[in-house]
């Protein structure tokens, strides 16, 4: 079968890659950012917070508890979190480190299942691992959005540095 991101045709993109570009855009990169917020509000609620995360932009296609999944599902995905009952600078690093972590896990996880022979490998799970760790690190870099919305990495330097709890709108 070979590796998921070989040539078969001429071209840098060819017909045979739309499928997996559709693929990656529609399924993957959705289901990446969803472990990403997951990472989030996981760490907010193991804190004693609550939180409510958005996958998308646009119209609200459906709410399902605390998430809410709107028309364009794949543009980008934002986390808010109440304030947390142990509210230090180290559980404030947690729940902006846990969607990197989830990221990070969830592929440290698929190695693993894959590794013991119980899930098998395909080209799928390939791209969900490239993604996911693609997102980690993008994650990590110190962006300033405007508006008072920061990368995870923007509000990691805030609370290592300066001892603040930005709120979480990545």
């Amino acid at each position: 079968m070979g590796l998921p991101f070989e040539r078969r045709d001429a071209g840098i993109f060819g017909l045979s890659d739309f499928a997996r570009f559709a693929l990656s855009l529609f399924i993957l990169l959705p289901l990446v950012s969803f472990i990403h917020s997951l990472g989030h509000s996981f760490m907010a609620a193991l804190f004693g917070g609550w939180s409510r995360f958005a996958l998308g932009r646009g119209k609200v296609l459906f709410c399902i508890g605390a998430i809410t999944v709107h028309r364009i599902y794949f543009l980008d995905s934002n986390v808010r979190y109440s304030r947390l009952r142990w509210n230090n600078r180290f559980t404030h690093f947690m729940v902006h480190a846990g969607g990197i972590l989830f990221n990070i896990g969830s592929v440290l996880l698929l190695n693993y299942l894959i590794s013991q022979g119980i899930m098998k490998d395909r080209p799928y799970l390939f791209l969900y691992s490239y993604f996911s760790i693609w997102f980690a690190f993008i994650s990590l870099i110190p962006v300033d959005y405007g508006n008072g919305s920061y990368s995870d990495g923007m509000n990691l330097y805030y609370i290592l540095k300066h001892r603040e709890f930005p709120q979480l709108y990545n």
